[in-house]
């Protein structure tokens, strides 16, 4: 078993790790940036490394002074969480050629995964449905011209090294193909070092549904799945499990082609397979597998019962997974409410600042994931997200009401927060009947 785990991350998502740490016997090194010395992990964690720079390139992005971390403090292993390295195939190599164990799946695995093409390829081969559109890197403009008259407008234009919802240009006829090929090409370039595109059918009235995965290598198990479709500019909002108004037997269909994905592989740890779902047709599509631990995981571990960053660690242990797939039932509903330091009445514009008052509701049906506390100054170097509030119940519709009212309670003072938007939401008659889509909260925005 692993004995001690180095947390190459920060927030909530350390937190998080440092708490299934502790049910699992293990102590916990918690690196930090300049800007996080206060941090709520820092003072949970058995021990801290600092690790320079506020800047995360020079900190949290940089493979080299983590994995030196790790073997200065005798660590046994690393979590990465998610964002930052922890999808990055030269890290997850850096932390094998170390002596170390990885908590996730390796090198090789994150690579295919991660690269688009392969991952479409895969998919394919093992009968995963995918989105209309090209075999891989578009070569030029002519190509691009030439696969986008074959599947029909519109279509959307994916930067190869994209994630994140980044990278992304939807064009809706030939006349604005060739300019925003060029634009996309360029931003490719600058932002992920690579200006590799790939192209999809856009299908403008999806749904984003995924499902939850953990592998040992060889035994698979799914947790069911869980809808994404609120979004704004392509990031998650508001996310649910079950999928609302979802054919059971797609559910099935859905989770059984997840699971071939993942067993082709031999995956190893958590991942989550992403699909548009097509509300019209009731058709799927693979988006692509992401091979970590996701920000939306606790909505999973409400409704089945099963501490996935723990599970994620035995595994890595060596521990064969003792969850049957028979053994994984759907109990209730929840919801997660991303709470960002943002105004989102004023354009969302970012609100860092000192947390003056905290006052979290407490009920055994609310979750709230964070790394803030009174007296706490939100660094303004990193991504906003402060918070997560997860709402468990019986029902979909008892859960809203019981989000409703705890969202009123949540008292976070001395910064701006999107708690007013969620607020919103709880009321909106679309999303009360399930009537959301990937494009649904953009419209409300306008």
């Amino acid at each position: 078993m692993i004995k001690s785990i180095l947390i190459a991350n920060r927030g909530e998502i350390a937190v998080r790790i440092i708490k299934a740490s502790k049910k699992l016997g293990i102590k916990t090194v918690q690196v930090y940036s300049e800007a996080d010395k206060e941090s709520l992990a820092v003072k949970l964690a058995d021990s801290s490394i600092n690790i320079g720079s506020p800047i995360a390139s020079k900190s949290y992005l940089n493979i080299e002074v983590i994995v030196n971390a790790a073997k200065e403090v005798n660590a046994d292993a690393i979590h990465p969480g998610y964002g930052f390295l922890s999808e990055n195939a030269k890290f997850a190599e850096a932390v094998e050629q170390a002596g170390l164990i990885f908590i996730g799946p390796n090198a090789s695995v994150i690579s295919m995964l991660g690269d688009k093409v392969q991952a479409r390829i895969l998919a394919d081969k093992v009968g995963v449905p995918t989105v209309p559109g090209s075999n891989g890197r578009l070569k030029d403009i002519s190509e691009a011209v030439q696969v986008a008259t074959k599947i029909g407008f519109p279509i959307m234009i994916k930067a190869l090294a994209g994630g994140g919802g980044k990278g992304i240009r939807i064009v809706h006829n030939r006349e604005a193909l060739a300019d925003t090929f060029l634009q996309a090409q360029n931003e490719a370039k600058s932002t992920f070092g690579d200006g590799g595109l790939y192209m999809e059918k856009y299908i403008s009235k999806a749904r984003h549904i995924e499902v939850q995965i953990l592998g040992d290598g060889e035994n698979f198990i799914h947790f069911f799945e869980r809808e994404c479709s609120i979004q704004r500019r392509r990031q998650k909002v508001w996310e649910e499990a079950p999928a609302v108004n979802l054919d059971e037997k797609v559910r099935a269909k859905m989770c059984e082609k997840a699971l071939d994905l993942v067993r082709e592989v031999k995956y190893t740890g958590a991942a989550t397979v992403e699909y548009i779902y097509d509300d019209t047709s009731e058709e799927f599509y693979f988006i692509e597998t992401n091979t970590r631990i996701q920000v939306e995981h606790p909505i999973t571990e409400m409704i089945t019962g099963v501490d996935l960053v723990a599970e994620m660690i035995k595994i890595a242990s060596g521990i064969p997974l003792s969850i049957k797939q028979e053994d994984v039932k759907i109990k209730g509903h929840a919801i997660e409410c991303r709470i960002n330091a943002e105004d989102s009445d004023n354009n969302f514009l970012p609100s860092p600042g000192k947390i003056e008052k905290l006052g979290i509701p407490n009920s055994n049906d609310v979750r709230f994931d964070t790394f803030i506390y009174e007296g706490y100054t939100i660094p303004m170097f990193y991504d906003s997200l402060i918070g997560k509030l997860i709402i468990h119940g019986d029902t979909r519709g008892e859960t809203i009401s019981k989000l409703r009212n705890t969202l009123e309670d949540l008292n976070i003072e001395g910064i701006k927060t999107t708690i007013p938007l969620h607020i919103k939401l709880t009321q909106n008659n679309d999303v009360l009947s399930g009537a959301t889509d990937t494009q649904f909260l953009e419209k409300l925005l306008k």
